[in-house]
């Protein structure tokens, strides 16, 4: 029986090794039972809650290619019960077996009684985890992570052991920090100026890498940025976020949790900003934020092209400069960019629209609307008269209730007591009758169809597009950027980018995906 072996280990902390013993452990197994190993699968540091693994991936791939997979346990493959009844659900379709040195052939009540020990195992050690982090935030120290401005302390117990979770403060980045509160607090700079002057004096971000805006506003609901964080005023809070995986990517996402759930210590050693200048900033936060200290929600893209334009030099977005031009955001926010050219948003617009219609035009797109065009008619027909006839059957039922109504009244009962019923009854009778009707739907040629499409696309100008249109064109665009010397490079996809930007009540992206041309580039 062709076999293949597939180990895991969990984190980085357990040694590599652990793949090497598993395979050792797995051939001798093999070896006693007659298997024959074709080949080896693994994935290191890798989670066994998620299925975003490549061994698992490849493994899964060429499983025609054996008859059965061997590994040490049956959380090798995975801890999730809905991931390992998902993998032997579909290698069993392959007529491949599970085999395990614990327990031999996995069938279904290996699937559901393992898999049940291993999603409770996976609570037992979160629970655990969690416990001994909390113990620790409860003793003043850290429960891990890395935070701007602290080193870690390396000291040793008697036994030789490391001491962990002990910060000093570290005496160069606690001195950034504070200038960046100053700034913002009292010289009134934004987080945008601070963080191109820290660029510019080449500081490095708390991530190695630029300091922009968000590294230094960051979440003042969520603690994050350096304009939020407690620790700076020698509180630390802890439980403040919850992190859980994604069931198909497997990142992870955080989540607030409620605030009666955070765990808050007063470490005072740790203190790198005065409460004065803390409270100061808080001040201006508010100044600057909506009325109730809620961010207020994002709005619908602004400009036709908003966060569809790059910069071709660093490759960061290109935005509005000013009230009338694009230019680079990074140069203008982080000052790390050498491109400060600018280009006036209506010459980028009307250029690229320009473009746009020249190819909604071509005969084949052309050809592909009148051919929607004539399908949705016969839908609108085919649902008219399906409507016309079932509002026929509401419409005898009605007037058969108003018949007996009256007929109650002939008949001796007190016409004030179905006085209301038989006016609500005439009243949906006359609105049934009104539906029943079937619309009459002109028959158009195709040459008037084709002709009104030219007419309305070549009208098209950008100061009278609707959401929708612009929605249409945006999906159009695959790239748009700003060189150095001041040009704009355009090119459309449609084919393409239909796919990846699927716009909303945008029947012409569907149409012209249909026609399939090929990306044009139009230098502006």
């Amino acid at each position: 029986m062709k076999t293949v072996i597939y180990a895991r280990y969990s984190t980085d902390l357990q040694s590599a090794a652990s793949i090497e013993d598993q395979y050792r452990e797995c051939e001798a197994y093999a070896k006693r039972h007659n298997f024959k190993i074709t080949s080896f699968f693994s994935d290191k540091a890798a989670s066994g809650s998620s299925m975003n693994r490549g061994g698992l991936a490849s493994l899964m791939e060429n499983m025609h290619q054996f008859d059965a997979v061997l590994c040490e346990s049956l959380d090798r493959l995975s801890r999730d019960q809905g991931d390992i009844a998902n993998i032997r659900k579909r290698l069993a379709f392959s007529n491949v077996k599970i085999f395990t040195i614990e327990d031999g052939e996995i069938g279904s009540m290996h699937i559901g009684l393992k898999g049940t020990m291993n999603a409770m195992q996976l609570d037992v050690i979160r629970d655990k985890t969690k416990r001994g982090l909390r113990g620790k935030v409860e003793n003043g120290k850290s429960a891990g992570g890395k935070s701007y401005g602290y080193n870690p302390v390396r000291e040793f117990d008697c036994a030789g052991n490391l001491i962990k979770g002990e910060l000093e403060i570290n005496d160069d980045e606690s001195k950034v920090i504070r200038k960046i509160f100053e700034d913002y607090a009292y010289n009134d700079k934004s987080a945008k100026t601070i963080a191109k002057e820290l660029n510019a004096k080449g500081i490095s971000a708390p991530n190695g890498a630029d300091w922009g805006c968000s590294t230094i506003n960051g979440n003042k609901k969520r603690g994050t940025g350096i304009l939020n964080n407690e620790l700076y005023i020698g509180v630390r809070i802890w439980n403040r976020l919850r992190y859980v995986k994604h069931p198909e990517t497997g990142r992870r996402v955080s989540r607030l949790n409620d605030e009666s759930d955070w765990v808050m210590k007063n470490v005072p050693n740790l203190r790198i900003v005065s409460q004065e200048l803390w409270k100061a900033v808080k001040s201006k936060q508010n100044l600057v934020s909506s009325p109730n200290g809620v961010k207020k929600p994002k709005m619908r893209a602004k400009y036709l092209f908003s966060d569809l334009f790059k910069c071709n030099v660093c490759g960061g977005g290109a935005s509005m400069s000013n009230s009338i031009s694009y230019g680079c955001s990074t140069a203008r926010n982080k000052g790390t960019c050498d491109n400060k050219k600018l280009v006036k948003r209506i010459t980028v617009e009307s250029a690229a629209l320009s473009a746009i219609k020249s190819e909604l035009l071509k005969t084949d797109v052309v050809d592909v609307v009148i051919q929607e065009y004539n399908k949705s008619m016969r839908e609108l027909v085919r649902d008219s008269q399906k409507s016309s006839i079932n509002t026929k059957s509401v419409v005898a039922k009605l007037e058969a209730e108003k018949v007996n109504l009256i007929n109650s009244i002939k008949a001796g009962i007190d016409p004030k007591l179905v006085a209301d019923s038989l006016a609500e009854v005439s009243v949906r009778l006359e609105e049934a009758k009104l539906k029943q009707v079937a619309p009459s739907l002109k028959e158009v040629n195709n040459n008037g169809i084709a002709d009104k499409f030219r007419r309305y696309i070549d009208e098209l100008t950008t100061d009278d597009l609707s959401n929708e249109a612009k929605i249409a064109i945006r999906s159009l665009v695959e790239k748009l950027e700003l060189k150095a010397n001041g040009d704009v490079d355009l090119v459309l996809n449609p084919f393409g980018l239909a796919k990846k930007r699927p716009a909303i009540n945008s029947e012409s992206i569907r149409m012209v995906a249909g026609a399939g041309f090929e990306p044009t580039t139009f230098g502006l």
